[in-house]
This record gives structure tokens, C-alpha cells and sequence, in this order.
């Protein structure tokens, strides 16, 4: 049981950092911990993740935050894949709503032969996460982490939601939480599959980007994309997790212990540049599942189409494969056309049965 100097110092924490104080990276682990492992009560845990999420984190503290994710939240598994295992994630409460993109990218990119290690949870503030998506389309969610390993071992894909590996916090908070925090940020760079070696992960904000991208080179990750996709016409702060058709992206890349930043168009993918309400979401996620088994069954007309590509592509670029998000493009239409992708749903949705 919590003891009241604990209480006390947990709430003076939540004080120091609502008055715009930042911690430590040792600082925000311990904070985080404290979290992670329930040792606080709820209305103290609540208040500080919106203090610190309203404050705005540091790259130092979010380091931290990952660091008590890593060492006290993660189980792990090492697959038995040779060359790079890539993951396809957002951060989610980006203010545009689209249809989940990332999931059928993991789809695609794997049938175009990277080992995807995909993870994802819930719903935060949109209509449906990756969770929901694949569990629509048959995916079992309480599957083990040993079949994602042989899943991932055996086709080259798996998804872990975050319940399957998050065991003692982000897990139990992500089934109430509504609104963003600092886990939002540094969840989608948790490493399940502990050789990931590079990454596609979108954010609700530009500058999310530079610090996620930031921390990545930190922990060791060899390449890492985090596009912030825009939309022609409306202001940029109304964007995208992903890399848009509808506008220019801005894209945060480390490659070779280097970080670049430029932007980039849907016609550097090969495509015309789409309207919003090509890629909006739909209000139930149900419908966003069904738009995303429809591409992927056939409807090739469609301009989900290339919402999806431009992310697999994305993977293919990062992970090597391609040389170029032109000719990584080329080879996820490919691989969605010849019906590769459709035949790695379903192995996915068998192996983790």
C-alpha cells in the first residue's frame, strides 16, 4: 500500500510539472513506473498524465517514459527472421480521421516479402485502432505472443496489441483512457519483437515526430521514418499519423546515425493527389474493417488504394527493399493486385488463432 510520503511527493511531481517544470529522464522513468505498476492512485496517475501531456514532454523525459515501458511493462520475444523486421505504427489523436491506414500497410508490405512486426492497441480518440480493425477481421487478440512469433517466423507478419505484451499499465490504462498522454507518444516505440530494427511510425504533430525520431536514434534503432501528413487547403496543424495523398508529408528520417527532415508529395509515390473525403473515416469501425477488406479483395479503384500503398511503401523505403518511395510503391500495388496481401491476412488470421 502507497504510503503518505509517497502521496505526498507523487503530488508535489504533479504541481512541479503543471507549472511547466521538466524531469530528468531518471525522473520521468521513476514517475512512469510508479504508474506502470499501479503504486499511485488513480486521480493522482490521471492528473499527472494530463500535466505532463499538456505541458508538453521533453525528448529527455519521453526517453524515460520509454525506458519504464522497456524495463517494466514488455515482453519480449526474439524471432528467428534474417535481414531487417520493420513495424508500421501510429500514434493515433491526430485531428484528421482516416481510415486506419497502417494495418493494411503491414499487410501489404509483408506480402512484398519484409517481416513486419505490427503492433497496435485500441481505440484512444478515434473510431476504431488497429485493434479494432483486425479483430474484425479475425484476428484473435488474446492470441499468446509465442504465436506472434511464429506467425512473424512462418509468413513474415504478426500483430501484437498492446494487451498481449503491455502486462502491468499501458494495458490496464488504455482500456479507460480518452484522451492523449505521454503513452500515446512513446507506446508505439515499445520493441515486443526485440529485433525490430527499423520503423514507420506517424504522428499527431509535427514536432511529435522530430521527438519520437529523437529517442529512436537514442535506443539503438538503425532506421526510423515518422511522417506528418497534411491536407491541401486546410490548415497544417490539421493533419494525419501517416503519409498523406491528399497533400504534402513532412517526414523525419534517421539513417545512418543521421536526421533529416524534408517533404515530400503524393506525385514523388507516382499518384494524384486525392480529396479528404477520399480517406475519412467512417463512423463505425466496422466500416473502416470493411473498406480495408474491400481494397484488399479487389477494389482496386478506389482511393484507399493509395493511402495504403504510400504507407507500405514507406516500410519497403525504410526497410531497405526498395531504393525509393516511387519504386516501393510500384511493388505494393504489385503485391495488393496479385492478391499477396489478401493471402497474408489470412495466415495472419490462422496463425494466431
Amino acid at each position: 500500500m502507497v504510503t503518505e510520503e509517497k502521496l505526498r511527493e507523487f503530488g508535489q511531481l504533479i504541481c512541479k510539472v503543471s507549472t511547466g517544470k521538466t524531469m530528468t529522464r531518471e525522473e520521468a522513468c521513476e514517475a512512469y513506473r510508479q504508474i506502470i505498476l499501479n503504486e499511485q492512485p488513480e486521480l493522482q496517475q490521471g492528473a499527472f498524465l494530463v500535466a505532463h501531456i499538456t505541458r508538453k514532454p521533453t525528448t529527455e523525459e519521453l526517453s524515460g517514459v520509454w525506458d519504464a515501458l522497456d524495463k517494466f511493462d514488455t515482453e519480449k520475444f526474439k524471432a528467428d527472421v534474417k535481414g531487417a523486421i520493420c513495424d508500421i505504427v501510429g500514434t493515433g489523436s491526430d485531428v484528421m480521421k482516416t481510415v486506419n491506414a497502417s494495418s493494411p500497410a503491414a499487410l501489404i508490405a509483408s506480402a512484398c516479402g519484409v517481416p513486419i512486426a505490427k503492433k497496435g492497441a485500441k481505440k484512444v480518440t478515434g473510431v476504431s485502432g488497429a485493434s479494432e480493425i483486425f479483430e474484425i477481421l479475425g484476428v484473435n487478440l488474446s492470441s499468446p505472443m509465442s504465436k506472434a512469433k511464429q506467425s512473424l517466423e512462418k509468413y513474415n507478419i504478426c500483430y501484437m496489441p498492446g494487451e498481449a505484451f503491455l502486462k502491468s499499465g499501458w494495458a490496464r490504462l488504455i482500456q479507460y483512457m480518452r484522451f492523449t498522454s505521454a503513452f500515446n507518444i512513446v507506446g508505439p516505440l515499445t520493441m515486443p519483437c526485440e529485433n525490430t530494427s527499423c520503423i514507420v511510425i506517424g504522428a499527431y504533430a509535427p514536432q511529435v515526430c522530430d521527438q519520437l525520431v529523437a529517442i529512436l536514434k537514442e535506443i539503438g534503432i538503425s532506421r526510423a521514418i515518422a511522417p506528418y501528413g497534411m491536407v491541401n487547403g486546410v490548415d497544417n496543424a490539421m493533419g494525419i499519423d501517416e503519409f498523406s495523398p491528399c497533400g504534402p508529408t513532412r517526414v523525419v528520417e534517421l539513417k545512418n546515425g543521421e536526421i533529416q527532415v524534408y517533404t515530400i508529395q503524393p506525385e514523388d509515390f507516382g499518384v494524384k493527389t486525392h480529396a479528404t473525403f477520399d480517406i475519412a473515416s467512417f463512423n463505425k469501425a466496422y466500416d473502416n474493417a470493411m473498406a480495408i477488406k474491400q481494397v484488399l479483395s479487389g477494389e482496386y479503384d478506389n482511393p484507399l488504394v493509395d493511402l495504403f500503398c504510400m504507407n507500405a511503401a514507406a516500410a519497403l523505403y525504410v526497410s531497405g527493399v526498395s531504393d525509393s518511395y516511387k519504386d516501393g510503391m510500384e511493388k505494393a500495388r504489385e503485391a495488393l493486385s496479385s492478391g499477396k496481401a489478401l493471402m497474408q491476412l489470412n495466415h495472419l488470421v490462422n496463425q494466431q488463432a
